[in-house]
């Protein structure tokens, strides 16, 4: 069984408690995924469930910004009539054994062909929202266990230059990684994208996206701010686990302009692959190269 520290555990009860939820957690099931945080699903004597996630050296304000972005993807399904499933963030908090983050618990579902339409017409929908004139978010979070500046800016190549690529080549290069002069080549030669402020989940590999039993495709852990949305589609790309129907579906309600697959896939996913090499070291670090040797000889 999942072991629940025991100050995390007291303080779900309390806040479950005060939201009429069920007083006393009945038992603690181990949910899989997730490599950065634990999580569980508990069950409450209100016979209700909860997904708990917590981390013993989570930074101050992680979760939090996690709650903040689940609101406003969700709020976002709404507003577009969107056919999207995101859970509710119910409660957080910290005690001396770690932050956590109690959220809604959506039942996972089997995928069908019909799911990746599905999501891909929901993501386009969000997308094509847009209605902001600056880049950014109104608070930084997290990619993955690293800080994400979402400072806003009205020029969407700066915000991508100075928000994402360089802080990731900054934070790499001072471990000898990512030393290659392509890189700065890249950086000095983002050209000026007119690109919309859309919603952007912000980290939208094939982990963070399922289906809920009833079928509705869902999105859990993102690290939100309006950008080009073309940057979630690259990331779908980066690692696959999305079918033709997603991309097909997508094209069909909000189009991808040619330019994306002339070189900003390359470039968006270039700021992913930079984090993997943050997180994970030099493995990452040939296909980042690729990446940004692909954009420099298009932009040059």
């Amino acid at each position: 069984m999942t072991r629940l520290p025991a100050s995390i555990r007291e303080s779900v009860e309390l806040h479950a408690s005060a939201a009429g939820l069920g007083s006393h957690i009945e038992s603690v099931q181990p949910v899989a995924g997730g490599c950065i945080n634990h999580g569980c699903r508990v069950l409450l004597d209100g016979d209700s469930s909860l997904f708990v996630k917590w981390n013993p050296r989570a930074p101050a304000g992680m979760f939090e910004s996690e709650a903040d972005g689940l609101g406003a993807l969700r709020g976002a399904a709404v507003d577009t009539g969107a056919k999207l499933a995101v859970p509710t963030a119910l409660a957080h908090g910290r005690t001396a054994e770690g932050a956590w983050l109690a959220l809604e618990y959506l039942p996972p579902g089997r995928s069908a062909p019909s799911t990746d339409v599905s999501l891909g017409r929901a993501l386009a929908l969000i997308h094509g929202a847009a209605s902001e004139s600056t880049f950014g978010w109104h608070r930084d979070n997290w990619i993955g266990t690293l800080p994400q500046s979402n400072t806003p800016h009205p020029d969407w190549a700066t915000f991508w230059r100075d928000r994402r690529i360089r802080p990731q080549l900054d934070a790499v290069r001072q471990r000898d990684l990512c030393t290659d002069p392509v890189f700065d080549r890249v950086s000095l030669a983002i050209p000026n994208m007119d690109r919309p402020a859309c919603l952007l989940h912000g980290d939208l590999w094939s982990g963070n996206a399922f289906v809920t039993s009833g079928g509705t495709p869902a999105l859990i852990d993102p690290a939100v701010y309006r950008g080009d949305g073309e940057v979630d589609l690259a990331m779908t790309q980066l690692f696959g686990g999305f079918g033709s129907g997603f991309y097909d579906a997508y094209a069909e309600v909000r189009g991808i302009d040619p330019g994306y697959h002339a070189f900003r896939r390359d470039l968006y996913q270039l700021y992913y692959l930079l984090v993997h090499v943050s997180l994970f070291g030099h493995s990452y670090e040939a296909q980042a190269r690729a990446a940004a040797g692909r954009v420099a000889a298009t932009l040059s």
